[in-house]
């Protein structure tokens, strides 16, 4: 883009932009007339996509700012006020910066269109604001988060008023409506909103239900009141919103709570790691350290909203073994159902539900106890939307997750819950302590039931102009140059999950997917091994996710280096495709 445009598109944002401190941002990069960054900011505008919006905090179009997250909520605003005669809204937010101003920011224009607006005082778990849209029959929600992303960004998810993140056509109508919002925004003076009823705090009602419900949770009570006094927990909140809940939650149950307490506070600059995600070890790694210090049962960290667990265990030698999301959803499954099933509490029509690229052995689990298993596609909303779903078909949902440290314990909340999947863990390892059992010991006896599985993720970045051609290229070459083999093992099933159709070796070809569409492609290998390539919404990069199997009765050690050189064949493979476009 050149220079007079550039320069045209900044005047015009500050022209729009109010907040001074976005503005200096902006004027200080003309100032320094730094193209690369004016062209950054601007060479496209911030895109509000199926579940929000997410990018750097910014002066500028291609940022998170003021005026977008404005911008966006009128469009939310004018989709609201077209679904119902009058529309309310819950809204929350997190540790990162700017989170409270983007919040009230998003509350002021609602306030103007004349929507109600219920307001958290200050941060909260994204799983509690899915929780307070149900329990005050809210028309939407909107939580100002951006996950586990780097501190310069942040973003913004918005739901509906099943407590779920937004699917069709909501998604689709509310996307339509921000870009066609332009500069004509509606705001709202704080304190009239409040002397007028349209806004109002709420804190601790909400808190007490949601901290209630997670107890609810329990399967096994008098086991927690008893015993809980005898498990100890190192946990980092990751200088999120997890310390203002789960801590507390698990002290009532009698639960030792030790926090690291250099991750304590909420910092929206994460100055303790390089990532503020659980699923990455070296962010778990001063919390694994504690817990080797004060030789704690279990370790568990969240992401800065909270809707991530992970969780590290101390293994024989005293050293503390992170387990995956896999496994950590396997071993719930695993707990959940059995116990439903001892206890005569399975319901009549018991649903379990997972992503797609989750392991099967979460399946195998949950069929054992005649459980109905549903896949969906990834992301937590169509977890949400299948438990919607049961409204009509009269299923019981029981647990579901993804293998990207999401967990989902009742149906009350309907978002991915770190909270009440924390208490649920929680009260896994002290069952199977009273048992004699380590959670890595129960691992080995479910591997030695359903046969030992190891998944990994390979994700391969596309990097320049380019990238996204690249990209692609080699999904439309997967599709139309069907690879036979995939490391050692010949494929045997093609899922195409853009046109919803199923490839046998044979070549038949059944149209059996009923799924919405989506770039994605799963092959299944003669040995049940599954690959999936699924290219990423947000970022130039392509992610495949493999997961093998030896079969139960193989020995451990063999089992191990089995699957483990499937997965480096399958890895090998995986580059050279992605060279093969690349070059």
């Amino acid at each position: 883009m050149d220079k007079a445009r550039l320069q045209e598109l900044a005047d015009e944002y500050l022209s729009l932009e109010s907040h001074p401190h976005f503005r200096d941002d902006l004027e200080k990069v003309l100032h320094d007339d730094d193209i690369e960054s004016l062209n950054d900011r601007f060479y496209t505008r911030l895109s509000f996509g199926t579940g929000g919006l997410r990018g750097v905090i910014g002066g500028g179009y291609n940022r998170v700012n003021p005026f977008i997250i404005r911008q966006a909520t009128q469009g939310l605003s004018n989709y609201i006020l077209k679904a119902t005669e009058t529309g309310s809204a819950v809204i929350a937010y997190d540790s990162r910066n700017y989170s409270d101003l983007f919040a009230e920011e998003a509350a002021r224009v609602l306030c103007a269109n004349g929507i109600k607006v219920w307001l958290f005082s200050a941060l909260r778990p994204t799983p509690e604001l899915s929780f307070a849209v149900r329990t005050l029959g809210a028309t939407a929600g909107i939580v100002v988060t951006a996950s586990h992303n780097p501190p310069e960004y942040n973003g913004y998810k918005v739901y509906w008023s099943d407590g779920g993140q937004i699917v069709p056509p909501h998604d689709t109508g509310i996307i339509e409506e921000v870009r066609n919002a332009g500069r004509e925004i509606r705001v709202m003076d704080r304190t009239a909103a409040e002397e007028q009823g349209l806004l109002e705090v709420i804190d601790k009602k909400i808190d007490d239900l949601y901290k209630q419900t997670v107890k609810d949770c329990s399967l096994r009570p008098q086991l927690m009141k008893t015993e809980g006094k005898n498990l100890k927990v190192v946990y980092t909140p990751l200088h999120g919103t997890g310390g203002v809940i789960l801590p507390e939650v698990l002290a009532e149950m009698g639960v030792e709570v030790i926090p690291v307490q250099e991750q304590s506070e909420p910092d929206g600059n994460f100055p303790t790691v390089e990532y503020p995600n659980p699923e990455e070890a070296s962010a778990m790694r001063m919390a694994t350290e504690l817990g080797r210090e004060k030789a704690a049962d279990l370790v568990m960290g969240t992401d800065p909203d909270a809707d991530r667990l992970g969780v590290a265990v101390p293994d024989e030698n005293g050293d503390y073994k992170v387990i995956t999301g896999n496994r950590l959803g396997v071993l719930l499954a695993d707990y959940i159902f059995s116990t439903k099933h001892e206890l005569g509490t399975m319901p009549e029509k018991p649903a379990f539900v997972k992503t797609i690229v989750t392991t099967e052995l979460q399946n195998m689990v949950a069929e054992e106890y005649g459980a109905r298993v549903h896949d969906v596609l990834t992301g937590f909303k169509y977890i949400a939307e299948k438990i919607s779903e049961f409204d009509s078909t009269g299923e019981t949902f029981v647990f579901g997750g993804e293998e990207s440290y999401g967990y989902l314990v009742t149906s009350r909340i309907r978002d991915k819950d770190a909270v009440s999947a924390a208490f649920m863990t929680a009260e896994m390892a002290l069952y199977h302590r009273t048992r004699g059992k380590s959670l890595i010991e129960r691992l080995e006896e479910i591997f030695q039931r359903y046969g030992y599985f190891e998944e990994i993720l390979v994700s391969r970045t596309f990097k320049g102009m380019e990238g996204k051609k690249a990209m692609d290229s080699l999904m439309r070459r997967l599709r139309e140059d069907k690879p036979r083999t995939i490391g050692t093992q010949t494929v045997q099933m093609i899922k195409d999950y853009q046109d919803g159709t199923t490839t046998e070796a044979g070549g038949r070809v059944l149209h059996n997917i009923q799924l919405p569409s989506s770039d994605v492609l799963q092959f299944v290998l003669d040995d049940k091994s599954i690959v999936t390539a699924r290219p990423s919404g947000t970022e130039p990069k392509i992610k495949f996710y493999a997961s093998c199997r030896a079969m139960a009765g193989i020995e451990k050690t063999r089992a191990v280096q089995l699957v483990r050189d499937k997965l480096a064949s399958i890895e090998k493979d995986i580059d050279t495709w992605v060279l093969s476009v690349q070059d």
